[in-house]
C-alpha cells in the first residue's frame, strides 16, 4: 500500500484499527450490547412470545425420531403376529401432527419476527437519521459523508440479518442442543455416552472460531466503510477529479482499500471453512462410532432397533445445531461490528447542546452583539482573540479582510454552529445558548456560497425553510428577488425537478433560489458567507439587484471578498487576526484615505479600469 493511500485511510476511518486490547474490546462489546437492549427493549413482550413458539416448533421437530423408534419397536411386531396396522397407522398420525405443528409454528415465527425486526430497523433508521441532524457542524466537518451513508446502510444491514435468522438459528440450536442430549441419555444411556464424548472436541472448535470471527468481522465493518467512503467521496468531486486528472490516483487508491475489503472477507469464509467441514468431521466420526457400538448393542439384544435408529436420527439432529451456530457466529459477529460503528455514533454528544430550560423568544427585533468572544478551532490556536462588537437591529455590516482573518468565524459563531471558547454571543440580549435550536434558526439564517439545492422542485427549495408556504407566497418570494423570469422560463417552470444539487442551474440562478429560500423564511437577522464569491459579473450584477430586496428591514452581515457587495452596507468592519482594525461607513473609510479597506478599495477600482 502507498504512503499516500495509507494517510487518506487514516483521515477516512473513524474505526479502531489493529489488536484491541482487552480493556477497548470489553467497553465496545457493553457499548454495542446496550444499544441491542435498548432496540429489543420495546418488543420484550413479542420476544417472550416467539420464544413460546420456537419451542413448541422444536418440542414438535424433536419428537419425530422418537415416534419413528415407537413405529419401529410398537408399530411394526403386531402386523408381522397379526397383520394389525392400528399401532403403526397411530405412530404415523402422530408423526402428521408433529410435522403439522412444526410447520404452523414456524410460519407464525417467521411472519411475527419478520414484522419485528422491519420496526426495530424502522426505529434505527429513524434514530440514526434524527441524531446525525442534531450533531453540530463541528461534527461533521471531522466525519466524512461516506461514513455517514456506511452506518444506515451496511451498518443496518449486518443488524437486519441478525435480526432475520440469528435469533431464530441461535434459540434452535441451543434448544435442539439440550433437547437432543437430554433424550439421548433417555434412549440409551451407553450410547448417550458414546455420543457426548464429542463435545469437548466441540467445545474447543467453538470457541477457537468464536473468538477469531470476532476479529475477522469487526475488520470486515471497518473495510467496507473505507470503500464506501472513498467511492461517495470520488464521486461529490467527480469534476475536481476530472479536471486534475486524478483517475487513476483516485483508482489506485480504490483499488488499495477494495482489496483490503476482499483480503478481511476471504479470512472469514476460511474461518467458516475450517468450522463447517471440523463439525461435519466430528460429526460423523460420532455417528459411525455409535453404529458400531449400537450395533454390537442391538445384536446382543441390549437395544432394539427402533432406539439404534431413534439414536442415529437424534445424532443427526444433534450436529445440525453447530452448522446454525456457525452461521449465526457469522452474522452475530457482523451485526456487533455493526452495532459497534452505530452506538459510536450515537453516543456522539453536539458540540452544541440545546438547552435544558430555553428563554423564550417571541419577537426577535435583530440586535447581534458578541461580548469578549474567544474562539479557537484546535486548542491553541486561537481565531478569535476577544471580540467585542454590537449589531443593532436592521444595520447591515460587511465583514472586510484577509482569509483567516475570522469573517466565516463570526458568521458560524452568530448561527451557533459553534460556541464560543469564552465571552458569549447574544440576540436581543439573550445568550444564544439559551435559546432553543428552533427559536434561533428562526431568527437567523445564513446563506453560503455553496447554494446548496435538495431534490425536489424549485418551488420545494425555496418554500424549505417555511414547508407550509403557499405557492403564491412562493412566487411572489422569486418575483421580490427577480427570480421569477427565469423560473418561469424552465420546462416546468416552479414544478421543475431540482437533479444532482441544482447542476442545471448556473451559478446565478441558484443563489437567487437560495435567496428567495431566505427572504421566504424572513429571518430577523441575515447572515452572507461568500454569497456571490463563485459568480460572474452579470450573474453577480443579477443578485446584487436581489440583495437590496432581502437585506432591506433586517440584521445583516455581509462577508464577502467581492467589495461591490458591500458597497451599500451601512457598516465595514476590516478585521485582521480576528480583531476588528477598522468600522466605519463605506464613505468615511474610502475618504480616510490611508487605511486598509482604502487600499483594498483602490485596488477594486484599478481592477475595474
Amino acid at each position: 500500500m502507498s504512503t499516500s493511500t495509507q494517510q487518506w485511510r487514516g483521515v477516512a476511518s473513524d474505526d479502531i484499527e489493529g489488536e484491541l486490547t482487552a480493556e477497548t474490546s470489553t467497553r465496545l462489546a457493553g457499548r454495542s450490547r446496550r444499544l441491542l437492549r435498548e432496540l429489543l427493549r420495546p418488543w420484550r413482550r413479542a420476544l417472550w412470545w416467539l420464544m413460546v413458539v420456537v419451542v413448541v416448533e422444536n418440542a414438535a421437530r424433536l419428537s419425530i425420531p422418537y415416534l419413528v423408534k415407537e413405529g419401529i419397536d410398537t408399530g411394526i411386531p403386531p402386523i408381522r403376529a397379526s397383520g394389525d396396522l392400528e399401532p403403526l397407522l397411530l405412530v404415523v398420525g402422530l408423526v402428521l401432527v408433529a410435522t403439522v405443528t412444526q410447520a404452523i409454528a414456524r410460519n407464525l415465527f417467521l411472519v411475527r419476527s419478520g414484522v419485528m425486526g422491519q420496526d426495530i430497523l424502522l426505529s434505527i433508521r429513524r434514530r440514526v437519521f434524527r441524531h446525525f441532524q442534531v450533531l453540530s457542524p463541528a461534527f461533521h466537518d471531522r466525519y466524512t459523508s461516506g461514513r455517514v451513508i456506511s452506518r444506515q446502510t451496511s451498518d443496518v444491514d449486518a443488524i437486519y440479518e441478525m435480526l432475520e435468522s440469528g435469533f431464530d438459528g441461535l434459540v434452535t440450536a441451543a434448544l435442539t442442543l439440550v433437547g437432543t442430549s437430554v433424550l439421548l441419555l433417555v434412549l440409551d444411556v451407553k450410547l448417550g455416552v458414546v455420543a457426548l464424548l464429542c463435545g469437548p472436541a466441540l467445545v474447543l472448535l467453538t470457541n477457537w472460531f468464536r473468538k477469531e470471527s470476532a476479529r475477522s468481522y469487526r475488520a470486515t465493518r471497518e473495510k467496507v466503510a473505507l470503500v464506501i467512503v472513498h467511492f461517495v467521496e470520488s464521486m461529490n468531486g467527480i469534476r475536481a477529479v476530472q479536471a486534475f486528472r486524478r483517475e487513476p490516483r483516485n483508482q489506485a487508491i480504490f483499488d488499495d482499500v477494495n482489496d483490503e475489503y476482499r483480503r478481511a472477507n476471504l479470512v472469514a469464509f476460511r474461518l467458516v471453512a475450517w468450522f463447517m467441514p471440523g463439525i461435519r468431521l466430528i460429526g460423523n466420526v460420532t455417528i459411525a462410532a455409535v453404529l458400531l457400538y449400537g450395533g454390537y448393542l442391538a445384536y446382543h439384544g441390549e437395544v432394539t432397533v427402533g432406539v439404534l435408529a431413534a439414536f442415529l436420527l437424534y445424532l443427526r439432529q444433534f450436529f445440525e445445531p453447530m452448522m446454525e451456530i456457525s452461521q449465526f457466529y457469522n452474522t452475530f459477529q457482523s451485526a456487533s461490528a455493526a452495532l459497534e460503528k452505530l452506538s459510536g455514533v450515537l453516543e456522539e454528544v453536539p458540540d452544541v447542546p440545546a438547552p435544558t430550560d430555553p428563554v423564550p423568544l417571541l419577537d426577535p427585533r435583530g440586535e447581534v452583539r458578541f461580548d469578549a468572544v474567544r474562539f479557537a478551532y484546535v486548542e491553541g490556536s486561537v481565531v478569535l482573540p476577544g471580540l467585542d462588537l454590537t449589531v443593532p437591529a436592521g444595520q447591515t455590516v460587511a465583514l472586510v479582510g484577509t482569509t483567516g482573518a475570522g469573517k466565516t468565524t463570526i458568521a458560524k459563531l452568530a448561527t451557533r454552529f459553534y460556541d464560543p471558547t469564552d465571552g458569549a454571543v447574544l440576540l436581543d440580549g439573550i445568550d444564544l445558548r439559551s435559546l432553543a435550536p428552533e427559536d434561533l434558526h428562526r431568527a437567523v439564517v445564513m446563506v453560503t456560497q455553496e447554494n446548496y439545492l435538495f431534490s425536489g422542485t424549485i418551488a420545494d427549495n425555496i418554500r424549505f425553510g417555511r414547508p407550509d408556504a403557499s405557492d403564491e407566497q412562493v412566487e411572489a418570494a422569486a418575483r421580490s428577488l427577480g427570480a421569477h423570469e427565469f423560473i418561469e422560463a424552465l420546462p416546468q417552470g416552479y414544478a421543475t425537478p431540482v437533479s444532482n444539487r441544482g447542476g442545471l442551474l448556473s451559478a446565478g440562478q441558484r443563489q437567487l433560489v437560495a435567496f428567495a429560500r431566505a427572504f421566504l423564511a424572513d429571518p430577523a437577522v441575515l447572515i452572507l458567507d461568500e454569497a456571490t464569491s463563485s459568480l460572474d459579473i452579470p450573474s453577480e450584477r443579477l443578485v446584487q439587484q436581489a440583495l437590496g430586496t432581502i437585506l432591506a428591514g433586517r440584521t445583516a452581515v455581509v462577508i464577502a471578498h467581492r467589495l461591490s457587495t458591500v458597497e451599500n452596507a451601512d457598516r465595514v468592519l476590516v478585521l485582521e487576526h480576528g480583531r476588528i482594525v477598522e468600522d466605519g461607513t463605506p464613505s468615511d473609510l474610502v475618504a480616510s484615505g490611508d487605511g486598509r479597506y482604502s487600499d483594498l478599495h483602490q485596488a477594486w477600482v484599478d481592477s475595474l479600469a
